[in-house]
């Protein structure tokens, strides 16, 4: 049911015929609620930092679920997202959504040489090639170790270690070979069933460290995404979880 003030509100209320006038919707719609809105108005950047890591993962579960249904859901949050964060910023003298756009419509243009200028890339790593090295451009020709550091630290463990692996890789330091990583992680399994009573806490949380990091150079090294592959094997576990459960329930119904 509308309100009152429905009159005031009622562009808002129809569909866009396009995606720039459905952009400026959420947009406005955004610009309301901040006015409006009791829960709205007392949200900062640092209040929805969980909300943007949990849209952005619900996105990723459609898709690994090949749910697009549920995806296009999903992405409107993510949007929703960033939306936001950009009307806050603006309120606070940053920037806008319009500079949010443009930044990455340059930067987009920047990284892509092969398709906006006269260089070419006929091949995927050459064009990773060229914007990795347009990107060092950008942030200065940084060190390599500084490259490494610049790996953001809110990344997820698994996938901050591949990155900071693969660029320690492309600095031409090669962390070791498939059997070299495959026999650290067996060193360091054996040293963790070696452990006795009156070992430290911090050294054992020290070892699982480096046979994490073991096993995601190894996962690096066959092509494996090592994140997909702790999410698949834990999906596996809560499927034989729920069998045994179930196994478990007709055995006590008989």
């Amino acid at each position: 049911m509308r309100t009152e003030n429905s009159s005031i509100y009622e562009p808002l209320f129809h569909s866009a015929k396009n995606e720039a006038d459905a952009i400026e919707r959420l947009a406005n719609i955004v610009h309301v609620l901040r006015k409006e809105c009791p829960w709205d108005k007392v949200q900062t950047h640092e209040s929805l930092k969980r909300c943007m890591i949990e849209e952005a993962y619900e996105s990723i579960e459609a898709i690994d679920n090949n749910d697009f249904i549920n995806l296009r859901e999903e992405l409107g949050d993510v949007l929703l997202q960033v939306v936001f964060h950009a009307d806050l910023a603006h309120e606070e003298s940053y920037f806008d959504l319009k500079d949010v756009i443009n930044d990455e419509c340059e930067k987009m243009i920047r990284r892509h040489p092969h398709i906006f200028s006269e260089e070419t890339a006929k091949t995927v790593d050459k064009v990773i090639e060229k914007w990795e090295n347009v990107k060092s451009k950008e942030h200065g020709n940084t060190t390599h170790t500084q490259r490494l550091k610049d790996v953001p630290k809110s990344l997820p463990a698994l996938l901050r270690s591949e990155k900071v692996l693969k660029r320690a890789v492309d600095a031409n330091f090669e962390q070791s070979d498939l059997d070299t990583s495959l026999k650290d992680a067996t060193d360091v399994i054996e040293k963790i069933r070696n452990v006795g009573p009156e070992v430290e806490q911090s050294e054992l949380s020290d070892r699982i460290g480096d046979l994490l990091l073991s096993i995601v150079n190894a996962s690096r090294l066959v092509g494996v995404d090592p994140e997909d592959a702790l999410s698949f094997a834990t999906k596996k576990f809560i499927n034989r979880f729920e069998l045994q459960e179930q196994m478990a329930s007709v055995k006590d119904a008989e």
